[in-house]
Parts: C-alpha cells; sequence; structure tokens
C-alpha cells in the first residue's frame, strides 16, 4: 500500500496528484440543475475547494451562481456537524442562507426517513456527504433512505462523490440482515473499500432497496483519486473523528461502543484512546477522565478515571485490529458483563461476540471472514468506478 497525502484543486490541470471532488465539478452537473428546484442532503463537509486551500460551502456557492435551492436535509451531528452522537436534532432555519433545515436525525420523523411530503416542491436532490468508509457511520443509512425516497416519489438524485480515508482495505464480518439498523442496513463488512458514489450505484444494482425499478442515479465522479493511497480529510467529518488517526482507528474501536469501555469520547483523545476504571493496570499505563464536551453530552465514565491504551503512535491500519478488543477483554474482571446489546448491532453478526468470548485469537476470528469478504468483493468489483 502507498502511503500518500492528497492535496486539493479547483482545476485537475493545476496539480496532477490534486483530486477534484465532486462538487468543485460544476460544468459537469451545471446542465443537470438548471431551472430545477433542489433540495441538498449536506453538512458542514458539503463544500467546494479554493486552490489556496479555502473553501466555501455548496449551498453558498450554488446560492451566489443563482440556482434554486429550496431546502436543506441535515443528517447526524447536524448541518454544522456540531451536534453530539446519537443526539436529537429539531428542524430549523439556516440563518445564512433562510432555507429550511429537514433533521433527518430528529424525533419529527424515523432517523434518516424523507418523507414524500419533504419533496412535493423539490424537483432534483442533491447529496453530498463526506463519508468515512465504515458500515455503521450513519451516512450509509441516510443515503439509503435519500434513494428510497428519489425512486418512491420519481425525484432524481445525484451524488457529488468524494474520497474515502479508508479506502485502502476491505475487512470485517459481513453483516446479517436480522441485524440491521440504522447502523448497518446492507450485507457488507465493516471496512467495505467504495467512495459513496460507488457504494450509491451498489445500492442501485443489487435492489437493496427492495423496490422494482432503478433509481434515476447520477454520478459526478472525482477526479485524480487512487484508492490505494491514504485520503486525509481537510474537514473532521463529525465532533468525535478530529483528526486522521481517528478516523483510521474508527473502524477497530468503534467495536467498543457495545462494551463496557470506553473509546475517549468527552475528551479530545475521541477514537485515538480506550479504556475504563476497571482494566487491569498492570498491563495498562494510560489514563484519561471522560468530561462532557461537545462531542459528548453524556460520556461512559464521566468524570472517572479510565485506565487503558493511548493508541496515538499506532502506524496506519491496513485492516481491522482485533488486538485491542481482544485485548480489553482480557483485562477486564468482569467479562459477563464486558458486553452490550449494541454490540452485534455494530459487528453485524454473533460470531464475533461469541469469538471473542471462547477466546479465538485474531488469526482463527479472521479466518472466519475470508469467505464472505472473497463473496462480497466479488459483487463490489462489479460498481468500482476508480
Amino acid at each position: 500500500m502507498s502511503i500518500s497525502v492528497f492535496s486539493f484543486g479547483s482545476d485537475h490541470k493545476r496539480n496532477k496528484s490534486s483530486v477534484i471532488v465532486g462538487a468543485n465539478q460544476i460544468s459537469e452537473y451545471q446542465n443537470i440543475i438548471k431551472n430545477k428546484r433542489i433540495g441538498i442532503i449536506a453538512n458542514h463537509t458539503s463544500v467546494i475547494f479554493k486552490n489556496n486551500g479555502e473553501y466555501t460551502h455548496l449551498i453558498d456557492s450554488l446560492i451566489s451562481l443563482n440556482y434554486h435551492i429550496k431546502k436543506i436535509f441535515a443528517p447526524e451531528h447536524g448541518f454544522r456537524g456540531t451536534e453530539p452522537n446519537g443526539e436529537n436534532i429539531n428542524d430549523e432555519i439556516d440563518e445564512k442562507s433562510g432555507l429550511k433545515i429537514i433533521s433527518l436525525h430528529g424525533k419529527q420523523r424515523n432517523y434518516g426517513e424523507i418523507k414524500s411530503e419533504d419533496l412535493n416542491d423539490i424537483d432534483i436532490l442533491i447529496f453530498d456527504l463526506q463519508d468515512v468508509g465504515v458500515r455503521f457511520y450513519t451516512h450509509l443509512s441516510v443515503l439509503h433512505y435519500a434513494m428510497l425516497a428519489s425512486v418512491s416519489n420519481d425525484v432524481p438524485i445525484i451524488i457529488f462523490d468524494r474520497p474515502n480515508p479508508n479506502g485502502h482495505y476491505v475487512d470485517g464480518p459481513i453483516l446479517d440482515l436480522k441485524n440491521k439498523s440504522f447502523v448497518g442496513l446492507h450485507p457488507v463488512p465493516v471496512v467495505y473499500g467504495l467512495t459513496i458514489g460507488e457504494y450509491a450505484t451498489m445500492i442501485n444494482g443489487e435492489n437493496w432497496l427492495g423496490v422494482n425499478k432503478q433509481v434515476d442515479l447520477s454520478i459526478i465522479k472525482l477526479k485524480n483519486y487512487d484508492r490505494n493511497k491514504i485520503y486525509e480529510l481537510p474537514i473532521p467529518p463529525s465532533p468525535n473523528l478530529p483528526n486522521s488517526k481517528a478516523i483510521n482507528l474508527y473502524p477497530s474501536l468503534c467495536l467498543f461502543e457495545g462494551t463496557n469501555v470506553s473509546v475517549g469520547r468527552g475528551t479530545n483523545l475521541q477514537f485515538q484512546v480506550y479504556g475504563s476504571p476497571n482494566l487491569n493496570k498492570k498491563t495498562n499505563k494510560f489514563f484519561f477522565t471522560p468530561k462532557k464536551n461537545i462531542g459528548s453530552k453524556y460520556p461512559k465514565y464521566e468524570n472517572e478515571k479510565c485506565i487503558g491504551k493511548d493508541l496515538r503512535s499506532e502506524k496506519i491500519l491496513d485492516e481491522i485490529n482485533l488486538t485491542y478488543i481482544l485485548n480489553a477483554f482480557r483485562d477486564s474482571p468482569n467479562k459477563i458483563k464486558f458486553f452490550n446489546n449494541y454490540f452485534i448491532k455494530l459487528s453485524g453478526d454473533e460470531n464475533l461476540k461469541s469469538d471473542i468470548i471462547l477466546g479465538k485469537d485474531k488469526n482463527e476470528i479472521k479466518e472466519e471472514w475470508r469467505k464472505g469478504i472473497d463473496q462480497f468483493k466479488k459483487i463490489r468489483k462489479k460498481y468500482l468506478l476508480y
């Protein structure tokens, strides 16, 4: 695997190594959205980059070009990306543009749901969210329900593609559909190695929406994207993924959300550490104390001293590292209470939990994943755009 930091540019002629995101390529989509009433699924990552490294928000740019934006649909963490994980967010009005923001993560509707009445005055939907390439990151579910609303209401949808910062590998158990939820709707591994645009074509092609017709789907493709290189996001995608290290560790550490171990929510080291008040002090030497902050209103073990591991110096991962959770289980004094009901939703199947309890090592566990991953890669290959 080649490890590089991608640069950005609005003109692909400027630098052949620059990645040009879909939103930047106005010439590719201007005729599609011209004279249309537009709904945009967006958040703080939905930006157009400039050559000097700065950026403008997609909505501000399109409004300045006199495109007819009608409303905004915002995912988990809200339009500005500042709301804590799992927070119910109300509909509101964007102060700058005056547009209505419809929350897709609030009490007014089921998570991710776009209602038919939301689209009564919409001719076309734009989807532009920065994904992180992990099955339980909820932007995939927002994509699913956006596509379902699109096909159910005969409203075309355009995906503005963005690179996948975990796109350089595929790993993890395949989701058993009996365990599907808002943190996993499709039979894919934890890390699936697709951009959000590629993933949308797979949803469409595999008929995962469960409808009898195809979504009217357009993808504004990336330019100069190499999926085998590491893509460092210039804007943190959510409050608890503040940097590239957290994003790279996220597929491995998020499994702890289904246990009694903290991943550092309530600190400034979210998804770069793990620990609890009860882990073995002989094998765990790092300490942290979670406190309420912008990313977590009610952090696990709030104001309690946790002992665990600091992973900031770990090498860049190109697989799910099971060592962290296996060691934490080994070092936990009360193994009966180690897991909670959320673990199987995150892992996607029952086997990982039972394998950890049985004391299997990481190689044995990964060997069990191999057949499912190989079968998935055959499906995935049909939808690769890059």
